[in-house]
């Protein structure tokens, strides 16, 4: 195989690519007794089958088939021992090929930039480490005991109120008829949340233990049972106890009915629990630093094609009159992101940054986890839809390289509250807010001004003559 690369200009080179008619020849050997074995033609034992005789038979097949992988081979081999990375797929050019001939084709090539990533080491970001009161951590837990409120159980003679939790049994009817859930035991209602049917509540107020109650309620809308749905149902109701609430002591006892081991065990679980609220969201504003400092850095030239394809992202959804007037902002934007993803993949590339499957399904849990109930609808979609699986692991992959980013780059620790935390971030979303809407405006402007522009220079009919016939005889001349 000889190879020759052409700089055509900037990125866009011509590789040139000669298989001698010797080198093709012995491709096409290989593949002939390759097959011969498995060719049954009358006349011949299998494997006995003259190469002429399958070359009158199977010829064209097989010369589809060699030519095939040849340029697959070749090709790659040639781009990799030249050290070129191509910016999307090349443009193939067959010069010369066929049976008994020599193989010469040109790849037409958009080579990605060269990209120096030594100075990631002298990025700086902040990493920011909520640090959480103690104040903080019991006003926390009350907020959970005032949500866990318990329950003591009063004298047969005490009426339930509302607030209290009142515990029956029951059997409901409708015209007579009884329906799926018509029975109840053991049921537990606090008065006044309404949880149950719309007014149910209400009517127990004032019943105390051992009593009886019918209780008449409408059914809803949604009733599984169609036939009763929007019709009274009538409760005969039994009540088994009533209980007042009383304040929730913060103690071990309470911790453990948490899951946690003891009271100081759990004000540990809920620190972490309040830092995790703000970690995400922190470590976002870092991620964006970073991303930020990496859009400075000197790129001589970007890939048309790979703007293109970006641009075509960008504007999804768009008409053409509309991308047309938005290309400029489009291009910008375009240029940041390819920019940034290029330094990304080459430290990645650099560094041998992989995903492994390992890490990809864990991605895919964390995923799951994120839609409690649709796990099963999400893990289909996923198996269904490979182009999400790349998605995916392409997100893990960007996460790996940007935490290996933090590693080496230059990091500047801020121990902050939780109300600096949430000024910090409300602070971040107002910049990101008004960004969009001067974003927003400057392309507004553009086409209003493009409007204006347009209406300006154009000319009437009559005009638009004379200009074309004294273009004409300048250039005569």
């Amino acid at each position: 195989m000889r190879v020759t690369v052409e700089n055509k200009k900037g990125l866009n080179k011509d590789v040139k690519v000669f298989i001698d008619k010797k080198t093709m020849s012995t491709y096409m050997d290989e593949k002939y007794e390759e097959i011969k074995s498995t060719v049954n033609l009358k006349g011949f034992r299998p494997g006995k089958v003259p190469k002429e005789i399958l070359k009158r038979q199977f010829g064209k097949a097989v010369f589809s088939e060699v030519l095939d992988k040849v340029l697959k081979d070749t090709s790659t081999k040639a781009l990799e021992e030249n050290k070129i990375k191509p910016a999307g797929q090349p443009k193939l050019d067959l010069k010369t090929y066929g049976e008994d001939k020599e193989l010469e084709y040109v790849l037409s090539v958009t080579e990605l930039p060269k990209i120096d990533v030594k100075a990631i080491s002298n990025i700086k970001f902040d990493q920011y480490i909520v640090k959480i009161e103690s104040s903080e951590t019991d006003k926390r837990i009350k907020e959970i005991a005032k949500n866990q409120p318990n329950f003591k159980e009063v004298s047969a003679e005490t009426k339930a109120n509302e607030g209290d939790l009142v515990v029956l049994d029951y059997n409901a009817s409708v015209e007579g008829k009884t329906f799926k859930g018509s029975e109840g035991k053991n049921t537990q209602l606090t008065l006044g949340k309404d949880l149950f049917l719309k007014g149910f509540d209400k009517q127990l107020i004032g019943v105390k233990k051992d009593e009886t109650k019918v209780v008449e309620a409408i059914l809803p809308d949604n009733f599984p049972e169609k036939e009763f749905s929007n019709k009274k149902a009538k409760f005969d109701c039994k009540i088994i106890s009533v209980k007042k609430p009383e304040e929730t002591k913060i103690n071990d006892d309470f911790a453990k009915n948490l899951g946690a081991k003891d009271l100081q065990d759990l004000k540990k679980l809920i620190s972490n629990q309040i830092n995790d609220e703000y970690k995400n969201s922190l470590e976002r504003l870092s991620k964006n630093q970073i991303l930020k400092e990496l859009e400075k850095f000197k790129i001589d030239e970007i890939p048309e094609n790979l703007i293109d394809e970006e641009i075509k992202i960008l504007s999804q959804g768009m008409n053409e009159d509309d991308t047309k007037k938005n290309r400029k902002n489009f291009e910008e934007v375009a240029k940041k992101r390819i920019k940034t993803g290029l330094i990304l993949n080459e430290f990645g590339e650099q560094n041998q940054i992989k995903v492994n499957e390992q890490e990809l399904q864990a991605e895919i849990q964390k995923q799951l986890r994120m839609m409690p109930g649709q796990e099963k609808m999400v893990m289909d979609f996923y198996q269904k839809n490979p182009s999400a699986v790349a998605s995916l692991r392409g997100t893990v992959y960007e996460e790996k390289i940007i935490n290996l980013i933090k590693e080496k780059a230059k990091v500047n620790k801020k121990e902050i509250s939780k109300d600096e935390a949430e000024k910090i971030l409300k602070q971040s979303q107002k910049q990101q807010l008004d960004q969009e809407l001067k974003d927003q405006r400057k392309s507004e402007k553009k086409v209003v001004a493009k409007k204006s522009e347009d209406n300006k220079t154009k000319p009437k009919s009559i005009k638009t003559k004379s200009i074309v016939k004294k273009t004409k005889k300048v250039s005569k001349k």
